[in-house]
């Protein structure tokens, strides 16, 4: 739910809705009050907005304010925002926030240089301190993206040199993202990690493979809140059986089988 008022507008042109604060509202109100959704889903990444529109506790913020270009690097990005963070930290606290998320992002076709996997390693960790020392659990980020004419070797390659030796063991969980895959094979995929043991729990942070078919079957139509609900109770519950392994794929519909991946997607 962490999309910015201009992706999450997006969205909502996806079902022919305007951009507008009570849309963005509606909506997410619509995906925090399913009854249920509590037993699979064990937080909420939040957008400023909303998690000023609320007073649920535990509910988890990115704080981040953006990539903007590396200087000396292959046209690769960083992520600004460490300025004033402590102070926000608190603030974001203070309203309820239990739980922080910070992104940044490596890009095989232009790299990864040295220079930015260091920028990346050294903001996350600089951020998840100050997280930490306000009071919030953090998640870090460092998202390799999918976009290039490369093979699944070289991101293998490169999934090896941005993440070895910079996971400590005692991080609690690995959060798998669903990167434009369908509602159906991002879940198999999280499924198929989890049929052998793993250094850590691995789980899942999805958007767009949790929510697209709930958002399709609201429309912004209030008579259909129920039956969006449910669809995103349904994706909710396949996910939580594929953390643990247990997911089969049977009965999935036609629709929750089409891919979303956006080639040069930014949020």
């Amino acid at each position: 739910m962490d999309e910015s008022n201009a992706t999450c507008g997006k969205r909502l042109a996806s079902i022919g809705l305007e951009n507008t604060e009570a849309n963005r509202q509606a909506y997410r109100t619509l995906l925090v009050s399913a009854p249920g959704l509590g037993n699979y889903i064990s937080g909420a990444i939040l957008f400023e907005e909303t998690l000023y529109q609320s007073t649920v506790d535990g509910k988890k913020r990115k704080k981040q304010q953006g990539l903007v270009p590396l200087a000396g690097s292959n046209d690769e990005s960083w992520c600004q925002g460490l300025d004033g963070l402590a102070s926000r930290s608190a603030a974001y606290y203070e309203q309820g926030a239990r739980f922080a998320k910070w992104r940044t992002v490596v890009s095989i076709p232009n790299g990864p240089s040295a220079l930015a996997v260091k920028e990346a390693a050294w903001g996350l960790a600089r951020y998840a301190a100050i997280s930490q020392d306000n009071g919030l659990v953090p998640i870090v980020e460092p998202e390799i993206l999918l976009d290039g004419e490369h093979g699944i070797d070289r991101t293998f390659e490169v999934a090896q040199k941005v993440w070895a030796r910079r996971i400590p063991p005692s991080v609690p969980g690995i959060m798998f993202l669903s990167g434009g895959q369908s509602e159906v094979e991002a879940t198999l995929n999280l499924n198929a990690m989890n049929q052998a043991p793993n250094p850590w729990h691995v789980s899942f942070s999805y958007a767009r493979a949790l929510q697209n078919t709930c958002l399709k079957t609201w429309g912004g139509a209030a008579e259909n809140v129920e039956a969006a609900q449910q669809a995103l109770l349904t994706r909710a519950k396949a996910n939580s059986l594929a953390q643990l392994g247990k997911y089969t794929g049977e009965g999935e519909s036609d629709e929750a089988k089409e891919g979303m991946f956006v080639k040069g997607y930014v949020y």
